[in-house]
């Protein structure tokens, strides 16, 4: 079972979220102690961590500083405070994701579980996602064509599992941008367009100029002709 650690200290919040995950089949911790967070995380050993930033003793940034001295498990911030500066320096701290408080329940839910299905799923057998006669290595961080193998950099590698998880399918802009970057709100997008670019040269050096399509407002997909040779 999946156990998810909640530091939060406003007891209807963290109330309401524990009974909900508990009826998604989390085991569901909520800390007491904000004097001692560390300790209890280190006991409870927790799969993801949901952490407030505003807290009793030592704020949410501190706790994240001290998790990732330790840990890479996933933890997201779940705060009121919302100013792009804030989710700056949650991602600076080490987090993985920043939701704004009042939150969905089915949202913060649908983050959780796709937060542990991307970072667990590695270490298991679901590694290798295929696309006709592509396929995609996560672990090695790689993309294969037959006897051809192409290295990918980290962003390349994320761009590439959205697009063969949704092959055929436009993927847009903003869900790239949230994907690589946790947020759109305050990278530029230009930013994008580098590292889209240089992918595509590098898919292009090895014969695939034609894998990765655009619609201007749509989004990016894959697609790839069988009857048309790569090579």
């Amino acid at each position: 079972m999946q156990k998810i650690m909640i530091v939060e200290d406003d007891e209807v919040i963290s109330s309401t979220l524990k009974r909900h995950l508990e009826k998604w089949n989390f085991e569901v911790y909520v800390v007491e102690d904000f004097e001692h967070v560390m300790e209890v995380f280190l006991d409870y050993q927790p799969t993801l961590v949901l952490l407030d930033i505003s807290l009793p003793f030592y704020n949410g940034y501190h706790w994240c500083q001290e998790m990732r001295k330790v840990s890479e498990i996933p933890i997201i911030f779940i705060s009121s405070t919302n100013e792009n500066m804030n989710i700056v320096m949650a991602m600076n701290m080490g987090a993985d994701d920043f939701i704004n408080k009042p939150f969905d329940l089915n949202v913060i839910t649908a983050k959780i579980q796709a937060m542990i299905r991307r970072t667990y799923s590695f270490s298991k057998q679901f590694h290798i996602l295929t696309y006709k006669e592509l396929i995609l290595n996560l672990l090695e961080a790689t993309v294969s064509y037959h006897d051809q193998v192409i290295e990918l950099t980290k962003n390349e590698l994320k761009i590439m599992q959205m697009l063969f998880e949704k092959a055929e399918a436009y993927v847009s802009r903003d869900e790239l941008m949230i994907e690589l970057w946790q947020s759109d709100q305050f990278v530029d997008d230009n930013t994008l367009s580098v590292n889209m670019n240089r992918l595509r040269k590098k898919l292009d050096d090895f014969g695939l100029d034609s894998l990765i399509q655009t619609k201007k407002g749509i989004g990016y997909k894959l697609a790839y002709d069988e009857t048309a040779s790569l090579l």
